[in-house]
């Protein structure tokens, strides 16, 4: 056989296994597991049966489709031996799906004959579904790989990638995690469909909610994360070798339309179709990961020296050296400034500030304690994904231009590192200390900072902050849903109040770095549209925070003291935007700016304090010695 030909059948069994890899999901989405009883690899007793039940007539396929694919990997194998030389890479790929299939039929089987199918609900038949999903991922990589190796005129060798070889080997660690999440939640969709989202999403969250349930609140969470560092990955591979940019776009394509579709499957509540589509998606997406990877980290046996990344040719800004000289010495500093500390400080009081107001006074020491370090370590992750995505502009602006991102001070590998580890270390806290729903409002935030601001908008629109602004108006629903575990009206009034505020103070910030802005070719607001449209905006946004703040009071949500408070704060607020529509210059837009920090933390800490009991207590007991005296 020639190679091309091998070639052509490696590629027809990758597309024989995503066949049987969905008429297997078919199988499950129906409820067909068990449709040939608890016999393998027999269907009732016989080899050869007619179908007699639905349930057979997807299980009994699936099982023929299933010992096609394994004689077929088989065969792919051993044409390998008389196709290619003795230690050829092709040869090695195949053998390596040959045992990977194998190993897939024992998976089958055991969930076969251990009852795992059907309408088991158990914790066990959820991890082998995980394993079996990962190793079904296992095997459509390894004939991807061997089919792309079969089409390469010479052989491949692996070269020194640097931290390109590391992103794409998380990237394949990370999208595998996220198939075999989303396995699992399909298996709980099968078992408890829901008919209404509203409903779901409160069945989801309650403490009686079975695992599988759980999942399904989850794994949306995970997939946008993930989707986030994958998009990334991709393009700054393909920024980084031309040889990769064809396959870094298939990569994009693929998760921007898994996410689509993933988004479309939770709010028409999983129907079969859908999830049938939903995983061809997801094996396409892997398919051009694997393709991807290959390109990347393997080149003709000649050629192989890695060419030079856009992080070193960063290396050389003027800042680099001095700054690594003058921060060598303290790499955890390096670390902090990852996280952006002083952005997080005031995240952080709205975040415990909501947890005073949903107690009504003190909410305990120990979750107090938890949901902060939570709370700072989601911000800190998002921060530093947002440091990862925006290298390139941060080097062509003064204020950035000193990030441990931009000088290299420390390697990318290390810093992809550090944010996956604040990512996970956050959500395990805040799942355990607090609740399923404040680990997940956290990780929303995350989501939304890096895929709807940082990756959509930011350098589209000057509409990024008015939009992407959300993200840093859901702290408070995390400190109010780790204290109640639910959001009522109140916590959804803190967020419509930091979302009005947010533009009038990161504007007012934009005019005093305008010409950074200007440099680095983003689109805000002060740039493209001038200091007079910008005034009227923040104009405009003031008054509309300052009529939002008010909302809590008429909705007997909060007393008098709250109100007198706000209406104070909105008066100066209001006086100083003003001030800044007459006279648009950079003294006044700082007086807005650094009043605008001071105005959210006080309106918060006037929330707290109407809310407590603890305050109502000492006021009526002041009162009443008042009236005693």
């Amino acid at each position: 056989m020639s190679a091309r030909a091998y070639r052509n059948f490696a590629w027809t069994v990758v597309a024989f296994t995503v066949v049987t890899i969905l008429w297997g999901s078919l199988v499950r989405a129906t409820g067909s597991g068990a449709g040939c009883g608890g016999h393998w690899p027999t269907c009732g007793g016989h080899f050869v049966i007619l179908p007699r039940t639905r349930e057979m007539w997807f299980e009994l396929p699936h099982r023929l489709s299933s010992g096609l694919l394994l004689l077929l990997v088989g065969l792919l194998a051993a044409l390998s031996l008389r196709t290619f030389p003795r230690g050829h890479a092709v040869r090695k790929g195949a053998f390596a799906a040959f045992g990977v299939v194998l190993l897939e039929a024992l998976l089958g089987a055991g969930l076969v004959l251990f009852g795992l199918v059907g309408k088991d609900d158990s914790l066990t038949r959820a991890v082998v579904i995980a394993v079996h999903l990962t190793n079904t991922l296992l095997l459509l990589g390894a004939l991807t790989l061997t089919a792309w190796l079969a089409g390469c005129s010479t052989p491949m060798v692996r070269r020194r990638s640097g931290w390109a070889g590391w992103a794409l080997a998380g990237g394949l660690v990370a999208v595998a995690v996220v198939g075999a999440s989303g396995a699992v939640t399909a298996l709980g969709d099968t078992l408890f469909p829901a008919n209404e989202l509203a409903r779901a999403v409160r069945d989801d969250l309650s403490t009686t909610a079975h695992v599988l349930m759980r999942m399904r609140l989850l794994h949306p969470f995970i997939a946008m994360s993930v989707g986030a560092y994958v998009l990334w990955m991709a393009g700054a591979v393909a920024e980084m070798d031309g040889r990769a940019r064809s396959a870094a776009r298939y990569v994009m394509v693929g998760v921007l339309a898994q996410l689509a579709v993933g988004f479309i499957n939770l709010f028409l509540l999983a129907p079969i179709v859908l999830q049938v589509i939903h995983l061809l998606a997801a094996d396409l997406l892997w398919i051009a990961l694997v393709t991807l990877t290959a390109t990347a980290v393997l080149v003709p046996a000649a050629h192989s020296v890695a060419p030079s990344s856009p992080t070193e040719r960063v290396a050389t800004h003027p800042s680099s050296a001095a700054a690594r000289t003058t921060m060598a010495s303290s790499p955890w500093r390096a670390y902090l400034a990852l996280t952006k500390p002083r952005v997080i400080s005031l995240l952080l009081f709205t975040t415990l500030a909501a947890m005073f107001v949903a107690a009504k006074g003190w909410p305990g020491g120990w979750l107090l304690l938890a949901t902060a370090v939570g709370g700072y370590m989601a911000a800190g992750a998002a921060n530093t994904i947002n440091m990862i995505l925006d290298r390139d502009i941060d080097a062509r602006m003064a204020r950035t231009s000193t990030r441990p991102t931009v000088t290299q001070e420390i390697p990318l590998r290390n810093v992809i590192v550090f944010a996956a580890a604040l990512t996970v270390g956050s959500f395990v806290l805040l799942w355990f200390a607090a609740n399923p729903l404040t680990a997940l409002l956290a990780m929303l935030g995350l989501a939304y900072y890096v895929l709807v601001y940082t990756v959509w908008l930011k350098r589209r629109t000057w509409h990024n902050i008015v939009i992407g602004g959300a993200a840093g108006a859901i702290p408070p629903l995390v400190g109010w849903a780790a204290v109640t575990g639910e959001l009522n009206a109140l916590a959804w009034y803190l967020f419509a109040i930091i979302f009005a505020w947010t533009p009038v103070h990161f504007w007012a910030l934009a005019m005093l770095i305008r010409e950074d802005y200007a440099r680095a070719g983003l689109p805000m607001l002060p740039v493209v549209r001038g200091p007079r449209e910008t005034v009227f905006q923040i104009a405009l946004y003031a008054a509309l925070t300052a009529a939002v703040s008010i909302v809590p009071f008429f909705q007997r949500q909060v007393g008098g003291g709250y109100l007198g408070v706000a209406l104070v704060l909105n008066l100066v607020l209001l006086t100083r935007a003003t001030q800044l529509y007459r006279r648009p210059e950079r003294q006044t837009a700082r007086a807005v700016f650094k009043y605008s920090l001071s105005y959210l933390a006080l309106l918060f800490l006037a929330l707290a304090a109407d809310r407590s009991t603890l305050v109502h207590s000492a006021i009526a007991m002041a009162s009443g010695l008042f009236r005693a005296s």
